[in-house]
Order: C-alpha cells, then sequence, then structure tokens
C-alpha cells in the first residue's frame, strides 16, 4: 500500500539524497521566480528565533513577501539569521510600523486579510475555502496574539484546532502549519 508504514524495519537502499539532488535554484533564481501569492505578516513578534523561522518556512513555499510590523527585528540581524539560514536573502521583506497600515495596503491590493487567531468568529484551518487566490496572513506576538486594531479589517480569522491544555501553537509553527495546509488546498 504506498504512503503505509513499513512495519519492517530497514528500508534496503533508503538514503538521503545529496545537495545536487535536492536540484534547489540559488537565491538570484529563486527570487526571479514566480511566487505563490501569500503574504506573511508579522505583528510584534519578540523573538528574533521566531522571525528567522518564518523566514525559512516562506522561502520553503515560496511566499511573495513578508511584510514585518510593530516591534519586529529586521534583518539583517545575527539572531534572525542563525533560523533563517540565508532566507532572509531570498525573500522578499519590508518593514512598516502599524500593522493596521499594513493590513488597509495588502487589503488596497486585493489581498483576502486573513488572521490567524482564535477569536469569536474564527473558523477551524481544514474548513477555510482556499482556491489560490491572494492572501496576506497576519500572525501575531507570543504573548498578545494579534493587535486589537486590525481585527476589524480582517476578512476571515482561521485558527488550528488544538486537542491539549495550551491553546497554542508557538508562532513559527503556526506559519508553518497555516502555509502547508493552505498549500495542500491551493493544488
Amino acid at each position: 500500500m504506498s504512503g503505509s508504514p513499513n512495519n519492517t524495519p530497514g528500508q534496503e537502499g533508503l538514503r538521503k539524497l545529496s545537495m545536487n539532488e535536492l536540484n534547489r535554484p540559488d537565491s538570484a533564481t529563486f527570487q526571479k521566480s514566480q511566487k505563490w501569492p501569500v503574504k506573511v505578516i508579522l505583528d510584534s513578534l519578540r523573538s528574533q528565533h521566531n522571525i528567522g523561522s518564518v523566514f525559512r518556512t516562506a522561502d520553503a513555499f515560496n511566499v511573495e513577501e513578508i511584510i514585518l510590523c510593530g516591534i519586529c527585528a529586521t534583518p539583517p540581524n545575527r539572531e534572525i539569521q542563525k533560523s533563517a539560514l540565508g532566507a532572509t536573502e531570498s525573500v522578499r521583506w519590508r518593514y512598516v510600523e502599524h500593522i493596521a497600515d499594513a493590513a488597509r495596503q495588502v487589503i488596497a491590493d486585493g489581498y483576502c486579510l486573513v488572521l490567524v487567531e482564535q477569536t469569536n468568529q474564527s473558523i477551524d484551518l481544514a474548513q477555510f475555502n482556499y482556491q489560490g487566490e491572494p492572501l496576506a496572513l497576519v500572525f501575531g506576538n507570543e504573548v498578545n496574539g494579534i493587535s486589537e486594531e486590525v481585527l476589524p479589517l480582517a476578512h476571515q480569522a482561521v485558527e488550528i484546532p488544538q486537542y491539549g491544555t495550551k491553546h497554542s501553537f508557538n508562532v513559527a509553527v503556526s506559519a508553518g502549519i497555516v502555509l502547508y495546509r493552505l498549500m495542500l488546498a491551493s493544488q
């Protein structure tokens, strides 16, 4: 059965791929490639490691742009670079001081503004009907979530179902889950 785990350990011939076999584009080629019409907006993230991790994930999913807002640190930054591993050079980014200004701009540019936040009107990520249209996804501060002033600007809020006691994921993990789910939905 394809995709099922083999109950017998030791896959004969199993090996990791070499860097050449991964066929990764260089940074210049990647920057010129057609992007997925998704922007990631980071709202006052405190952790530079989280920012770097989101850069790396954005590179992996070929997102159009990252918009850093509020207290987010910006590249070049040694702490961001530790987890970004060069993705600050391949992913387009910009800084906008106020999250509401960034939100208004992406909406004016034709993007659907989607908050990744637990709200009284958020829907389960799996129920979000994504067909590949331009999206701007907002991820909030590690403690306080998304800033209140952006809530009335949103077209939709989605949340990732959770079954434990914490009711929160690390913001970089959330970005990976949401981007992966939406990429699958758009194919």
